[in-house]
């Protein structure tokens, strides 16, 4: 387990403008997944299908070549390790399509070297995921924007997932799953994964952070911050991060790498590289820890603090810039 504060408490300066218009970006993305579309997932087919075409267009708008990986599931394999079918899961057809979505920036010296940048856009049952998820997802295509003219050394693959909440989670139907087991299998060489997961809720009330015990004893009681989760044999990449993040913006970071089994460690995508035994760290507001609106009907795009999700996305450019270079 590590804990590291952030080295400074001092004000943030005022947005610059590339951070203005970059926000103005962000939310207009959130404003489509967590309003425009809304519901997206398996129970609304017409929502996760609107949502694929608009991520596609969007790489594809900033000259990218986006490619669909479609993938068939059957309904008995739908649970995960918690068996968790019941009334909802059996509404599902027999066998349903999922579509996961990718577009390169191709790497130079290093190119068989894979970076991976990866949100879910699937919402949970019920709700619209402005923060869960299109926030993560936003970051992903404007990050890809920022980069895309990029020569970097590392090829940089930006990844949209499917079907990452409930009651796919941890089951062989989960997006990640498929694509890193996929990934796994044709030999790709991913030597960092990056899962943007819940990252637009910022507060400076006392009190507004929770932790798991006991890592409450060592983090901020304000959710100020933004944090790097990593399993152990991902502890080097966690600290390499953090240290890019904190050369490029003022904004709170802290980390953490430790056993899977403290509740949240593993609770996205990133499991799916892990349990392929490629490197991986969740970047997050800490979602349920802090987020009042988790996993429910409220979670809708007025509830996101753009300016702060503004500056965590733009010191996530020089974290994927960095792994993808040094």
């Amino acid at each position: 387990m590590s804990a590291c504060a952030n080295p400074t408490d001092a004000p943030l300066p005022p947005l610059d403008q590339a951070e203005r218009d970059l926000r103005t970006r962000l939310q207009a993305h959130v404003v489509m997944l967590g309003l425009t579309i809304g519901e997206r997932n398996a129970w609304k087919p017409e929502g996760a299908e609107r949502a694929a075409h608009y991520i596609e267009t969007s790489f594809a708008g900033i000259g990218l070549d986006p490619r669909r990986l479609p993938y068939t599931a059957p309904r008995s394999a739908v649970g995960g390790p918690f068996g968790f079918v019941g009334a909802l899961a059996e509404r599902l057809p027999a066998e349903q399509t999922h579509v996961n979505l990718e577009a390169d920036i191709a790497g130079g010296a290093k190119a068989n070297e894979i970076v991976v940048v990866g949100a879910h856009y699937d919402s949970l049952h019920g709700t619209k995921g402005a923060n869960d998820n299109a926030t993560g997802v936003a970051a992903v295509l404007e990050i890809a924007r920022t980069l895309k003219d990029s020569r970097p050394a590392r090829t940089i693959r930006f990844v949209a997932f499917a079907n990452e909440e409930q009651p796919f989670f941890k089951s062989e139907a989960m997006g990640s799953r498929v694509y890193a087991r996929d990934a796994r299998a044709r030999g790709d060489n991913i030597v960092a994964m990056f899962s943007l997961e819940t990252i637009g809720y910022y507060s400076n009330e006392p009190g507004s952070q929770r932790a798991p015990f006991p890592l409450g004893l060592f983090y901020p009681t304000a959710g100020n911050f933004v944090i790097f989760v990593g399993n152990f044999s991902s502890r080097a990449l966690v600290n390499r991060s953090v240290a890019a993040f904190r050369r490029a913006t003022p904004f709170p970071a802290e980390r953490f790498y430790g056993p899977a089994f403290i509740p949240g460690v593993d609770w996205s995508d990133q499991w799916s590289f892990w349990r392929e035994g490629y490197p991986g760290v969740m970047v997050t507001d800490t979602a349920p820890y802090r987020y009042p609106h988790y996993h429910l009907e409220s979670d809708t795009p007025d509830k996101i603090d753009y300016d702060s999700f503004a500056r965590v996305v733009a010191g996530l450019v020089d974290v994927v810039r960095a792994a993808a270079n040094d």
